[in-house]
């Protein structure tokens, strides 16, 4: 089976399980795994690597609209190379600094490819579900899309700016900003389209997406070659760890929130659509 089958089966036998991370009672905790061969470009520097790494993490709790408490990470490679490891932890550390959660260690492993292990724990007093929205609201996203697809491109001739790209911001504050006001909640790190499947599914309903209000990230149209890769990039590339949500105080979470948020459509009664046309559940795939 593929990933998604299999994650299906499992949030069946773990009650638990099903949201971007799991709560038990104000406790929310994630876990990541990312490999060399599909998370890690090369040119990817180790500070990326470490950043990247429990940033994903990181993001998971942003999307339950908790505060991130502490970071681990199993780092496992090859071989142990002091420069190497002293730049991941920078990276890690880098990342939680930017969110107010602490970076406090994890384990070291041998591997024949570099792989890191992350988990990060939150707390919050009233997590937002993916289950929670309801047709009429107004659906939006933060940030811009497309920062991670445009940092592919850019690895082979441009990889300090990849690095630069591929160096996002965990949208924790923003996420705890938009909490009280969300009727549902996701990441986008397997694409906006996919996100968008995964929260009809979990809420019931549907989504109606307007093309033209997509917030799609200047360095998309630098690299894209034409209008359809555009939009391959914004839409179904993923790895951009934006926030996903619906809301019925679409100002009232803008005034609050430190990143910029996008209404980009509405939720419907049921099936996913752009501009009225069905947007296919295909995005990023481990």
């Amino acid at each position: 089976m593929d990933e998604r089958a299999a994650l299906t089966l499992i949030d069946s036998w773990l009650p638990l399980a099903g949201d971007d991370a799991a709560v038990l009672d104000d406790l929310v905790i994630s876990t990541d795994m990312l490999h060399e061969t599909t998370d890690f470009p090369e040119g990817t520097t180790r500070y990326t690597a470490g950043w990247r790494s429990v940033g994903a993490s990181l993001s998971d709790i942003a999307a339950m609209g908790a505060n991130a408490t502490a970071a681990v990470a199993v780092y496992a490679a090859p071989s142990f190379e002091e420069p190497e490891i002293h730049d991941f932890i920078d990276g890690a550390r880098a990342v939680c600094e930017r969110v107010g959660a602490e970076y406090v260690g994890g384990d070291l492993d041998g591997h024949d490819e570099f792989t890191v292990a992350t988990t990060v724990v939150g707390d919050t007093h009233e997590p937002v579900r993916r289950s929670g929205a309801s047709p009429g609201e107004t659906l939006c996203v933060t940030g811009t899309l497309g920062r991670s697809g445009a940092a592919l491109e850019l690895f082979d001739h441009e990889p300090e700016r990849a690095n630069d790209l591929f160096q996002f911001e965990p949208r924790v504050a923003a996420g705890r900003a938009i909490a009280a006001h969300a009727g549902a909640m996701m990441d986008s790190s397997d694409g906006l389209a996919r996100s968008l499947h995964q929260l009809a599914a979990a809420s019931d309903c549907g989504f109606d997406v307007a093309g033209s209000a997509l917030p799609i990230d200047e360095c998309v149209h630098e690299v894209a070659t034409d209008e359809l890769d555009v939009y391959e990039l914004a839409v179904h590339f993923g790895e951009d760890f934006e926030l996903v949500f619906t809301t019925d105080a679409v100002e009232t979470v803008r005034s609050l929130s430190p990143t910029p948020i996008t209404p980009i459509g509405t939720v419907t009664d049921d099936g996913v659509t752009l501009d009225g046309a069905s947007l296919p559940d295909r995005g990023y795939s481990h």
